[in-house]
């Protein structure tokens, strides 16, 4: 009697791997299954939809530059801008993930998070990411147009900000909330974008020192495709590494058109910012100095118009000015015309001419000229 059972059984394992096999699919075994029947019990998952097969990349940055101040002694040369690389994939269909690293100067993690974006109209983000502040700094390097960002976006958003914090490119730790509301009905392009997060505001691998966040905010009308219209808050502070903090409240506006196929472009924002710099503390009397009667305030402005002049050739020109105390004895002005030629998708080739104008510095006019490549693997 046993022998038969023992026979039925191999017999019955026998004719459940066949079938298997003759599955068109891999589909999951019965612990899968049994996940699946708890969060998605009306699909059945293959495979795939545990975990996508991860994707590598990254890119190469290098450049020339020349300087025409008399104190750049004619400016840094040959040099590596950005060597980074990065992974990002997804896992149970909705959830995905980014680690991007950068690699060149000191290795550091650039962006490491991992999002929730089941439905259009809201993603969940949590991690190392862009701060949601100014149309320009989500920008990656390579599609900003021109050889740097804009002295708004490095400013106010970290990439050198005005306050006294590092370069953060921009990013921030925290968990920020998003969504495209509205879809049109003549292209179903989503009129309403949106993002609210809170943050660390101390930048980058870096602990929450001050104990308070910063909130950030932004609202995005999209009356046709291609083209959105902004506003964007900021509620925060930051703390030196000597103990000083200061405020760090913003506001900015802008428009920007980002036609497809590599079709015109246009960026135009205005931001202003109440908060004082580290750096005008005074330890002696404890007291902030006031410079030129406006020491809290700044802003900033910019406009980018990129022109299709070839189907790998675009050009764009860019006014860009900064007021580091909002008054014109602080006033620096930048005028770019930057070429970029494209031959391939993953090599870009650009070249750049830059006159500054520059009222706190002598001379307050001078000459630049960058060359810079870029490569994608």
């Amino acid at each position: 009697m046993k022998k038969y059972c023992i026979l039925a059984l191999f017999l019955g394992l026998s004719a459940i791997a066949a079938a298997h096999s003759a599955e068109d699919e891999a589909f999951l075994d019965t612990s899968y299954h049994t996940l699946q029947d708890a969060v998605l019990p009306k699909a059945r998952w293959k495979r795939s939809d545990i975990a996508s097969l991860p994707k590598f990349g990254g890119y190469i940055n290098g450049y020339y530059k020349y300087n025409g101040q008399p104190t750049a002694h004619g400016g840094e040369g040959f040099g590596l801008r950005l060597v980074r690389v990065y992974v990002d994939g997804t896992v149970f269909r909705d959830f995905k993930y980014r680690l991007q690293m950068e690699l060149n100067g000191t290795p550091h993690i650039k962006d490491a998070f991992i999002s929730w974006s089941h439905w259009t109209e809201l993603e969940v983000k949590v991690g190392q990411f862009k701060r949601c502040f100014t149309f320009e700094n989500p920008y990656n390097p390579w599609d900003v147009g021109t050889g740097d960002y804009s002295q708004l976006a490095k400013k106010f958003s970290g990439f050198g900000d005005r306050v006294g914090e590092a370069s953060m490119g921009g990013r921030d730790l925290g968990l920020q909330l998003q969504g495209d509301l509205f879809p049109s009905r003549h292209d179903k392009h989503r009129l309403l974008h949106y993002a609210v997060a809170v943050y660390n505001g101390q930048g980058i691998n870096q602990s929450d020192v001050s104990r308070r966040k910063d909130f950030i905010g932004t609202l995005q009308y999209s009356p046709i495709r291609d083209l959105q219209i902004g506003v964007f808050g900021w509620i925060g502070d930051w703390k030196s590494a000597t103990g000083v903090t200061v405020d760090r409240n913003r506001l900015a506006a802008g428009v920007k058109y980002e036609g497809r196929d590599n079709h015109w472009s246009a960026r135009a924002e205005y931001a202003r910012s109440w908060g004082h710099k580290a750096s005008d503390y005074v330890a002696a009397t404890d007291t902030t100095m006031a410079f030129w009667k406006g020491g809290n305030k700044a802003d900033a402005w910019y406009v980018t118009v990129g022109a299709p002049v070839w189907r790998w050739i675009k050009v764009y020109a860019k006014y860009d000015a900064y007021r580091d105390y909002a008054n014109r004895h602080t006033l620096h002005t930048i005028y770019s015309l930057s070429a970029n030629l494209q031959p391939h998708k993953n090599l870009m080739l650009q070249l750049q001419y830059n006159v500054h104008d520059d009222k706190a510095s002598a001379p307050h006019v001078y000459h630049q000229f960058w060359a810079q490549t870029y490569v994608r693997f």
